[in-house]
């Protein structure tokens, strides 16, 4: 039989497939239906500064009392609530689940937020992992070039000075060169990198003339983008883990990801659409495909189609479309 075990920060995975930060992930009880259903490990939703901030300012538009000297107050009020929250979840999924749980920051800047991981620690969570995506560092005129790459290194440095647990850095596409920055960050002691997060969905309603969201989930079609970074990653920068984010919808794009070199998968979308059941579906798929091509384990094929292969390496670094498709018509 198939022995869908692996190694992703350290951690022993009872299979690939981890649950990312999500609303999936928001609860103890939730989380304990992920364990049951078969996921190899959750990433505890994460609690966001600007969620604090919008929480702060619409309590105090609401109140019949004064508004910027009560700022500061409210906003250390909910602060503290919120992170209180954050880790009672950890402590009861870790209670209640027999999978590595994972705790998420969202952190823009080196401050308090960093800090807040000791805590973390010490609530028994088993890793962490880093979330840096914002476009407000990068949308100024006057952005010194490489400075938010600094600020994931800054980032994890202090990290690694304040506690011993994992430190995953999920990374989001937006980066001139990705493997220079995991070079970096693997050099700094990072255990493990996510590529990519998942930009909050941007659309244009046209009728009302107004900005909104998009599509919250994603879809399949997203998985190149990751797919092509992992096998690139896999192979400049060696003994880096990998998990790939992005368009995993089913069992072979779990494959897939393994075989460019990653050692795991974040997903939430495909299970918000069909529930936790699918886990099992994904795992049945991966241990067939295995048992179907002679592969006892995910380190016997892990990694064989990373971008070290001449024959592949233009289809892994190819950006324009004229090569392959330019007699489509």
């Amino acid at each position: 039989m198939a022995d869908l075990t692996t190694s992703f920060a350290g951690l022993k995975l009872q299979n690939p497939i981890i649950i990312s930060s999500s609303g999936l992930t928001k609860s103890a009880e939730s989380n304990a239906r992920l364990a049951q259903a078969g996921a190899g490990a959750v990433v505890i939703k994460s609690l966001f500064e600007e969620q604090i901030m919008f929480e702060t300012t619409q309590m105090l538009n609401d109140s019949p009392y004064g508004h910027s000297q009560d700022f500061d107050y409210m906003s250390t009020f909910i602060r503290q609530h919120r992170l209180e929250e954050f880790l009672n979840v950890i402590r009861d999924s870790k209670k209640n689940c027999d999978i590595p749980v994972i705790a998420s920051i969202n952190c823009h800047n080196d401050a308090e937020w960093v800090n807040f991981a000791k805590d973390i620690e010490n609530a028994g969570a088993d890793a962490i992992e880093i979330n840096i995506l914002s476009l407000q560092i990068q949308n100024s005129a006057n952005y010194e070039l490489g400075a938010f790459e600094k600020e994931h290194v800054n980032i994890l440095k202090h990290l690694k000075q304040t506690v011993n647990l994992p430190i995953i850095m999920k990374l989001g596409s937006n980066f001139t060169n990705p493997v220079a920055l995991v070079d970096q960050l693997k050099l700094n002691g990072a255990d493990a990198v996510v590529l990519f997060n998942r930009f909050f969905p941007f659309d244009v309603n046209i009728d009302t003339m107004q900005t909104t969201a998009g599509e919250v989930l994603s879809n399949g079609s997203e998985l190149s983008n990751p797919l092509r970074w992992a096998g690139i990653v896999a192979n400049a920068v060696k003994n880096m883990d990998i998990a790939v984010s992005g368009g995993v919808h089913d069992g072979d794009a779990v494959v897939k990801s393994l075989l460019v070199g990653a050692s795991a998968v974040e997903l939430c979308s495909v299970i918000f659409e069909k529930g936790p059941q699918y886990i099992n579906v994904m795992k049945e798929r991966i241990a067939s495909w295995m048992d179907n091509h002679n592969y006892a384990s995910i380190a016997q094929f892990k990694g064989k189609l990373k971008n070290d292969d001449a024959d592949d390496t233009d289809l892994f670094e190819r950006t324009q479309f004229i090569k392959y498709f330019g007699g489509k018509e």
